[in-house]
């Protein structure tokens, strides 16, 4: 998919006056944050769980290469393959030499954001195979021509009129009189069209929430069962999945799932947790007559050891993005690639570059929701000022910016200094801001003022204050 995190700042502008888009957000405050609480005040050992799953998650990324070690050797022994891709070109060569040697014509594919990472779909597209995503999310925007907005909700960007019309654009062999007006009746459409399609599929692809190295299982989480229906109903099964899925043991899966599904969707458990391991066994009555894993790098491993290795625990809930007033504002597209809201933030700068990203990590207010409700207690807030200093450090914000964040580094290195100039620029600018006491305008702070008052201040000076309290404590 093409890039356009570097437009973040227009992305959003255009965001925020799309009216359909913004009646489509008010779903993500209002369908998820209460059913997390909801899910997590049940559960009195949900912060305990939290630490276990960090534990596992830790251990793991400290162990990774025996790890992978040990799932490799696990898959080849049940009859399986893993393929080791360096990056997106090289996952999809791979993916492509097996659908050739297969001729391979139609594909299809539970959610995968890998998939989207790599862009399978333009790619198979482009060497004449069809891909056909079986998420009803996916499906819908697939039908569209987007990309999701959102890693386990992809399209909660489009509203019910929307899909209904796209539905009557698209399945114009149905009857053109029958009615759409109930979401069931839209899931029971899309339903029919896509039974049909599993038993056609030459290939059947899904990503893995988890890879056991235990049993070189591949593991899934879904709410509709498409998952399940994609990889026992084609004959050969590929799994697409980046290299921190690992977990050592069947057991630290589980202890993880217990923390997943309530921090993405408020339930206890997800409705079908699937566990895969190799192709059908001569005595299975059903399968995959071939089983793949691409096991995808692309650029990973260089975050091993470094300020952004704690971001290679996510298990992609979206709790983040659910909390974050950022995304409920500019929804995902705005981020203008596969991962938004707080985790793309980091995971983004460190996958394609912050030279391409790095205006991701400055739409956050810090406000710290999106750390306080990660189930892996992902530090995010402190993750983005670490891109915020590589972007100062690389020179790539304006020079005024550049120039401002200069001045207030002169002065927070010298406090007295910073002291004195407050208390007098405090005074001047209540005065100026007369008897509305807020600015319309004002030199530097053109970005604020742009779009909302920027209040005047009054009174004294937070240190006149605390100097105030102090003494009269004393006395």
């Amino acid at each position: 998919m093409q890039i356009t995190s570097q437009t973040f700042k227009a992305n959003s502008v255009k965001a925020l006056a799309d009216v359909d888009l913004q009646r489509a957000l008010g779903n993500v405050e209002r369908g998820f944050i209460d059913k997390r609480q909801k899910a997590v005040d049940a559960l009195p050992e949900f912060d305990a769980l939290r630490d276990n799953a960090v534990a596992i998650k830790n251990h793991t990324l400290k162990h990774l290469d025996l790890y992978i070690e040990a799932y490799v050797a696990k898959v080849q022994a049940s009859g399986g393959i893993v393929h080791f891709a360096e990056d997106a070109d090289h996952a999809n060569q791979i993916f492509l030499d097996i659908a050739r040697r297969r001729k391979a014509k139609t594909v299809t594919k539970g959610k995968t954001m890998i998939s989207e990472e790599i862009g399978l779909n333009a790619f198979l597209e482009k060497n004449g195979i069809v891909p056909i995503e079986t998420d009803l999310g996916e499906y819908i925007i697939q039908l569209r021509g987007e990309h999701p907005s959102h890693i386990i909700a992809p399209a909660v960007h489009v509203n019910r009129d929307q899909v209904e019309a796209d539905f009557r654009r698209v399945h114009v062999d149905l009857d053109p009189m029958r009615s759409l007006v109930e979401p069931e009746m839209l899931l029971g459409e899309a339903r029919q069209i896509l039974r049909q399609k599993y038993g056609e599929a030459d290939i059947g692809v899904t990503g893995a929430n988890f890879l056991i190295a235990e049993t070189g299982s591949s593991v899934i989480v879904t709410n509709e069962g498409n998952g399940d229906l994609t990889q026992l109903l084609g004959k050969c099964h590929v799994v697409l999945a980046s290299i921190e899925k690992l977990v050592p043991t069947l057991e630290d899966m589980a202890q993880i799932l217990r923390v997943l599904a309530r921090s993405a969707t408020g339930q206890d458990m997800s409705v079908y947790t699937t566990l895969s391991t190799g192709p059908k066994r001569p005595e299975d009555p059903d399968g995959p007559e071939e089983y793949h894993v691409i096991l995808l790098d692309n650029g990973r491993s260089n975050m091993l050891g470094t300020e952004f290795e704690d971001m290679l625990r996510c298990i992609r809930c979206g709790a983040c993005m659910n909390h974050c007033p950022v995304y409920h504002a500019v929804g995902g597209h705005s981020y203008g690639w596969v991962y938004p809201g707080p985790m793309g933030a980091v995971l983004t700068p460190s996958l394609i570059g912050v030279e391409k990203a790095g205006h991701l990590p400055n739409a956050s207010t810090f406000c710290g929701r999106c750390e306080s409700v990660c189930p892996m207690r992902i530090p995010l807030p402190k993750m983005m000022r670490h891109w915020r200093e590589k972007e100062f450090e690389s020179h790539l914000q304006p020079t005024t910016q550049r120039a401002g964040l200069g001045v207030w580094a002169f002065f927070a290195r010298h406090p007295k200094l910073y002291r004195a100039a407050v208390s007098i620029a405090m005074p001047l600018l209540k005065r100026a801001g007369g008897s509305k006491r807020r600015f319309t305008s004002l030199p530097l702070a053109g970005g604020w003022t742009k779009w909302r008052d920027l209040p005047a201040p009054e009174g004294k000076t937070f240190m006149q204050q605390y100097a105030a309290r102090t003494n009269g404590a004393g006395r």
